[in-house]
């Protein structure tokens, strides 16, 4: 096998498959192209991945690019974006007991200088790019491409405390690891890489306060638990139908969001009597972002959206699946379908399924904007009971 087996591969989805590259002006997508034979055809690996992520990230389609989890090693840690900036949550260069610490610099360059080089190479919105991104920054290759090259055998961390004292971690580069231990292909922006939850749709009942359902992920399972666990869900809230309630859909990269619809009817028909509340974060994509649309289309002023910006806009190409390339082993998201729940619109790719739910939604503006410190943790149990208060 080749790398050139993986370019057609590649060139099947860029050309023929994904509708998303239709609004990409034809002769950027070729010099890309260009870019991405000529590392194929070397045999470079490593600059292949980053060539075909550029080509891929083209269209600004969160749901279209290259994955390189599954083909790259990267130094043992774990960096995560929270609100704007990038933290080390979970290392095996430093001790396991050791406290999250804001990332400063790459090798003595700003990280902001780094992640702003990173735009190119990373799919979607600029939230999107913020989920995607710190991958880069523990895949040595990378930084070099990204101006944050090393000047020997290490790479230098500059990184700062709760208390913002300042110290440097140095990591030698022949120290890594395969990607995929700390960076899931859904990244779900928990400090550790391993979500895991027991539930998907784990209720609460807080006396006098109200209800909280954390909705960790909407994908299905081959036993149908997630339908299952929807109707639970549906059942329960059903039977407290004056309570102020609050989702948690943070970290949900989506799934099937017709599997929620039953539970969105549940919420909707004592909307007038409750105040409810959807807390959000950058890494809510995809179905996610649908349920929230959705509700918010049904609910109104009744519904309080907390948090930050979602991980995609409301109008983005979707459906399709994804490829595993022969020769790298690397993983090409592909799309097919346009959801454009701004306009209500669809086109000949819209599957019927989706186009019967359509709406026009509009924009999702977000009424109160919050996000958990890594730093100064609240527990969830204090964090639901809080905003449900404020609900009153």
């Amino acid at each position: 096998m080749s790398l050139v087996e993986d370019l057609e591969h590649i060139l099947d989805v860029v050309v023929r498959i994904d509708p998303s590259f239709q609004a990409v002006e034809p002769s950027i997508v070729e010099a890309c192209i260009r870019d991405v034979r000529r590392d194929a055809l070397a045999e470079k690996e490593g600059e292949f991945l980053l060539s075909a992520m550029r080509l891929l990230a083209l269209p600004a389609n969160g749901h279209t690019r290259l994955i390189p989890n599954d083909a790259i090693s990267v130094l043992p840690l774990r960096f995560v974006t929270v609100g704007k900036s990038v933290f080390l949550t979970k290392s095996g260069a430093v001790p396991s007991n050791s406290p999250i610490r804001k990332l400063i610099a790459v090798n003595g360059i700003p990280v902001e200088q780094v992640e702003a080089a990173a735009q190119s190479y990373l799919a979607g919105t600029p939230q999107r790019k913020r989920v995607i991104g710190p991958i880069l920054l523990s895949w040595p290759l990378a930084l070099t491409h990204l101006g944050a090259a090393s000047s020997g055998d290490t790479t230098s961390y500059l990184m700062q405390d709760a208390e913002g004292q300042a110290d440097t971690m140095v990591v030698d580069n022949s120290n890594i690891v395969p990607a995929s231990q700390l960076y899931p292909r859904n990244e779900h922006g928990q400090m550790d890489p391993v979500w895991d939850f027991k539930t998907l749709a784990d209720i609460a009942v807080w006396p006098g306060i109200g209800l909280s359902v954390c909705l960790p992920s909407f994908l299905e399972t081959d036993d149908n638990r997630l339908s299952r666990s929807i109707a639970k869900a549906a059942a329960q809230l059903r039977s407290y139908a004056a309570v102020s309630l609050l989702f948690d859909v943070r970290g949900n990269t989506g799934g099937d969001f017709l599997k929620t619809l039953p539970l969105i009817d549940a919420i909707a028909e004592s909307s007038n009597k409750r105040r409810c509340a959807v807390l959000v974060d950058k890494f809510t994509f995809s179905a996610a972002i649908v349920f929230v649309a959705i509700l918010k289309h049904r609910l109104g002023r009744n519904l309080v959206l907390v948090g930050e910006e979602m991980g995609d806009g409301l109008k983005f190409f979707a459906e399709g699946g994804s490829v595993v390339l022969p020769s790298s082993g690397a993983v090409v998201r592909y799309s097919t379908a346009l959801h454009d729940w701004a306009s209500g619109s669809i086109d000949r790719t819209t599957p019927p399924e989706v186009a019967e739910q359509i709406l026009k939604v509009g924009k999702l503006e977000i009424d109160r904007h919050w996000t958990a410190s890594p730093q100064h943790v609240e527990s969830p149990a204090e964090t639901y009971q809080r905003i449900l208060r404020e609900l009153h």
